[in-house]
């Protein structure tokens, strides 16, 4: 009976899936590193760290099956109460910029959905985006500090919906040629010079697009000890998910490469942000054109992704304040006046520290002077920035459970060998911390300040208040004294 309710391998690859990939990385990919050139890094990619960082997921998760805050508690577990909660501060930390693109992603879907063309979005002032931008997430903030949560559900669906749009892309863009062999479709070349990429600056700088691409799959640490015969049946399912998210990559490469012509998408800095901020709505208006559908495909594509980022923009408010404030063991290292909750019972203060520091990337991007679409492309980069720098934590918690295996048994193990298991997990550290490092860079220089800046005050932040904490503590225990 009990074998009946354990998750088979490929289910969990596909719940895996879900969760990881989506139709943005393809587009990410392929706008980056300039079109078809992408699939080789990304077989290296999928090679080199994304299949160890999984199966180290997957140890760690059943060496602390019991353990219910994630990345937190397996950092507790093997370093400690006090580097657990700089691992909480920066999952939350890391998620201020990422709710900072959410509402211009949002109204950029709101606005092909009801105009259907980029220019529109594009051609309004950035100070009127902005603003505008401002208006949606204040109003995200005053639902989460309702205790509301009216869009959980809608997430759900929003995401399935993506997930679903994603697949049926490759499949409808591939069989196009053969249903309407006049459409109009890219020819793609296979020249060594147009597969290889230039190993130059903007390539190294440019990493971090994939490593925040593939990563995630943390999430689903709480269902390995749930997968049927889970020494042999996780790695299976995360090979399975390797596939998966490799094969999706680089068909919906080829399937980008017979729809847009690189080169014109580098034509000038413009030409660039406006096929990061357009190109996956431009794909799926030109998906419907193939199939004579006009922009029904457009239009259903559209209002998913605004419910899905309206949906994310909330639950990322609410959901890793949360997890940081929540949490015993880090509260110890957080000033008092954070943790205050409301008549709703929402932490007040955290929301308004929310308010504060993704209120400021908003307002500050009004003087980039690049415009709308320039604006979303500022914010890509800065999220590939500072987003991988959360799973440095799964890195180190792996590198501390290898330390002291006598102490944290497992049913599952990534490799026996000692040394091995260290490399990788040393490896995939460098390789994270590496790609955060090069990804600050960039040639205009409000983005580099922006991206230098911004996780500076966030790390500085997360320094400062364990010093609060503790002076408050003193300041606590004086008085009780006299």
């Amino acid at each position: 009976m009990e074998d009946s309710k354990k998750i088979k391998w490929y289910s969990l690859a596909f719940m895996a899936f879900s969760t990881v990939w989506g139709f943005g990385n393809v587009l990410n990919g392929f706008v980056y590193f300039n079109g078809i050139q992408v699939i080789f890094s990304w077989v290296l990619m999928f090679a080199l760290y994304f299949v160890p960082y999984a199966l180290m997921v997957g140890e760690l998760g059943s060496a602390f099956k019991h353990s219910g805050g994630g990345v937190s508690s397996w950092v507790h577990e093997t370093f400690g109460p006090k580097l657990a909660y700089y691992a909480g501060w920066t999952y939350w930390a890391v998620h201020v910029t990422y709710i900072a693109s959410k509402g211009s992603g949002g109204l950029k879907a709101l606005s092909w959905a009801v105009f259907r063309n980029a220019e529109t979005y594009d051609t309004f002032p950035t100070i009127v985006v902005q603003l505008a931008t401002l208006a949606v997430f204040l109003f995200f903030c005053w639902v989460a500090s309702r205790g509301l949560n009216p869009l959980k559900k809608l997430a759900t669906v929003a995401g399935t919906s993506m997930f679903i749009m994603s697949i049926l892309y490759i499949l409808m863009m591939f069989a196009a040629p053969v249903i309407n062999p006049n459409g109009g479709f890219a020819s793609i070349d296979f020249s060594f010079d147009k597969i290889i990429p230039q190993f130059n600056v903007n390539y190294f700088t440019s990493l971090s697009i994939l490593v925040f691409a593939v990563g995630g799959c943390e999430k689903i640490s709480p269902y390995v000890n749930k997968v049927e015969n889970p020494s042999k049946g996780f790695p299976k399912g995360m090979i399975a998910l390797a596939i998966m998210v490799m094969v999706c990559a680089i068909l919906g490469t080829f399937a980008m490469g017979m729809m847009f012509d690189p080169a014109i998408i580098n034509a000038s800095p413009e030409s660039f942000n406006s096929y990061v901020s357009n190109g996956a709505y431009w794909a799926f208006q030109k998906l419907g054109g193939y199939y004579h559908m006009g922009d029904a495909l457009l239009i259903i594509y559209a209002l998913c992704n605004m419910i899905g980022q309206f949906s994310t923009l909330v639950l990322s408010i609410d959901a890793p304040l949360r997890m940081l404030l929540d949490n015993e063991d880090a509260r110890q290292f957080i000033p008092q006046q954070l943790l205050k909750k409301n008549k709703y019972g929402a932490y007040i203060n955290g929301i308004w520290m929310v308010v504060a520091l993704s209120g400021s990337i908003i307002l500050i991007q009004i003087l980039g002077g690049q415009g709308a679409a320039g604006v979303l492309t500022q914010l890509n980069k800065l999220n590939s920035v500072c987003m991988p720098m959360r799973y440095l934590w799964v890195f180190l918690a792996y590198i501390g459970l290898r330390r002291a295996m006598d102490r944290f048994p497992a049913e599952y193990r990534f490799v026996k060998n000692q040394t091995i298991a260290k490399f990788f997990g040393f490896w995939c550290f460098f390789v994270t911390a590496a790609c955060c490092l090069l990804g600050v860079y960039s040639t205009d220089p409000f983005t580099l300040i922006l991206n230098i800046v911004t996780p500076c005050v966030l790390v500085a932040l997360g320094l400062i208040l364990p010093t609060i904490a503790k002076r408050q503590k003193a300041n606590s225990s004086a008085n009780v004294v006299k």
